[in-house]
């Protein structure tokens, strides 16, 4: 049977259109870029950010402080010879925004200062690179803890914080050094002959340069080799305090456990930093960044930076950081690793209430009674006897679960404004990144408030 035609009347033997053969390459009419055309671009810095974006919140907060700190070491001044230095304003400004946004890197920042509308329009054409940002950061510590000093007298001022409540916890994060890094005594001294011996090598080759290598190349490689040599001098220099401690180690703890006690190492990368154990249940080079926070505003009060792995001892000295940059807090919370007798003597005989876990012993495990977990045991001074009374009722525990609301969310927000890992080395430039973390954090904090 034959189909039916579509169109009836169409004749027999009708031909197909012939198909389009296919475009060649060589053929077509395109337009194509010309990349190498001088384009003028009438472009305003700051029409291209709109009002309400963070950056200018940023920059807005820095034109109220007192920010004196922070010029004191530029030497271009009026009438003398010299080209004019980076206004310091501007480089705090960008790695405050930069830490609200998470970027912990020079390189980056710099980048961004070129490619993105936000980090120009602070920049505002003023010569930037990474070199003058990394140094920028870790080298105005001092001025940087006054700068936290006075934003928070500021809010305090404003009513914004209280100090009524406080809660303290410290955060693990993770250092710049591997953990192959650490060596023994033995391996310390071999590095630092090694170490010795390259800077002696390149102080030769500068008398015969090698083909090729640029001065300032040469000077990098000298640099790199006396920094080198610095860290494995700073640490064989702290192995002994070290040693001493892993033998106390030795002496107090249960004989299963001595055995495991090995001999003290040392970083060569960074030598202040320390092996601690990590929320994952590993260990590896870290630093332990302690932070206090008013609950709540959720501004931060008080910053340290430790390589103590444990935070035992650690609530009274960062007590007094708080009560010298804003007074004293009425009630202070800590988890159960900050728990010191000596500790909780000291701040109630200031007159902090303190409030922490009790340490249930492992004779009464996890159904110890109430009466139980809060008997005197030997030792106990009257404030922990009536710490033990206090924390076992229902209004204490109440007062008590302020800490993880507030604490864990303080790290939280931390960590996502670039807190860890840490790109720089010693602690003394750690603790200039904690505060920058911290100081962005309460700038951020102020404009919710306001």
């Amino acid at each position: 049977m034959i189909a039916p035609r579509l169109f009836p009347h169409e004749p027999d033997g009708h031909p197909a259109p012939a198909a389009t053969p296919p475009t060649r390459r060589e053929a077509v009419r395109v337009v194509r870029p010309v990349r190498n055309q001088v384009q003028w671009l009438a472009r305003e810095l700051d029409a291209a950010l709109p009002t309400e974006h963070p950056a200018r919140a940023i920059w807005d907060s820095m034109e109220r402080l007192d920010l004196s700190a922070f010029y004191g070491s530029v030497q271009s001044v009026v009438g003398e010879p010299g080209r004019p230095a980076t206004d310091p304003q501007v480089l705090l400004a960008l790695w405050l925004f930069a830490t609200a946004q998470g970027v912990g890197s020079a390189r980056r920042l710099a980048r961004l200062c070129e490619e993105h509308d936000a980090y120009r329009w602070l920049a505002g054409g003023v010569p930037i690179n990474y070199h003058m940002l990394s140094d920028f950061r870790v080298n105005h510590q001092q001025a940087l803890d006054q700068l936290l000093s006075e934003l928070l007298a500021r809010l305090m001022r404003e009513g914004l914080v209280t100090l009524q409540r406080v809660a303290q916890d410290g955060t693990r994060v993770r250092a710049s050094a591997g953990a192959a890094s650490f060596r023994r005594r033995a391996s310390l001294e071999r590095c630092r002959e090694e170490a010795r011996a390259q800077v002696a090598r390149l102080a030769q080759e500068r008398e015969h340069p090698e083909p090729g290598v640029s001065a300032r190349e040469r000077a990098a490689r000298e640099r790199a080799a006396r920094e080198r040599v610095e860290r494995v001098e700073r640490a064989l220099r702290d192995w002994p305090e070290l040693q001493a401690a892993k033998e106390r180690q030795a002496r107090t703890l249960a004989r299963a456990r001595r055995e495991r006690v090995t001999e003290a190492r040392v970083s060569t990368t960074d030598p202040d930093a320390r092996v601690m154990k990590q929320p994952d249940g590993g260990y590896r080079p870290a630093y332990n960044a302690q932070l206090a926070t008013d609950t709540p505003s959720g501004v931060i009060v008080g910053v340290a930076v430790t390589n103590q792995g444990s935070d035992a001892g650690q609530a009274l000295p960062l007590e007094r950081q708080v009560e010298s940059r804003t007074g004293r807090p009425r009630d202070y919370l800590v988890d159960g690793g900050f728990v010191a007798r000596a500790d909780i003597t000291a701040l109630e005989r200031k007159g902090v209430t303190v409030y922490a876990p009790l340490r249930v012993g492992r004779r009464n495990g996890d159904g110890a009674t109430l009466a139980e977990q809060a008997r005197a045991r030997p030792g106990d001074s009257p404030e922990v006897v009536a710490w033990r009374a206090r924390m076992v009722t229902e209004e204490a525990k109440a007062i008590y679960r302020d800490r993880a609301a507030t604490a864990e969310w303080t790290n939280a927000q931390l960590k996502a404004h670039g807190l860890s890992p840490f790109t720089v080395r010693g602690i003394d430039k750690v603790t200039s990144v904690v505060l920058l973390c911290a100081i962005a954090h309460n700038l951020l904090r102020w404009v919710a408030l306001a």
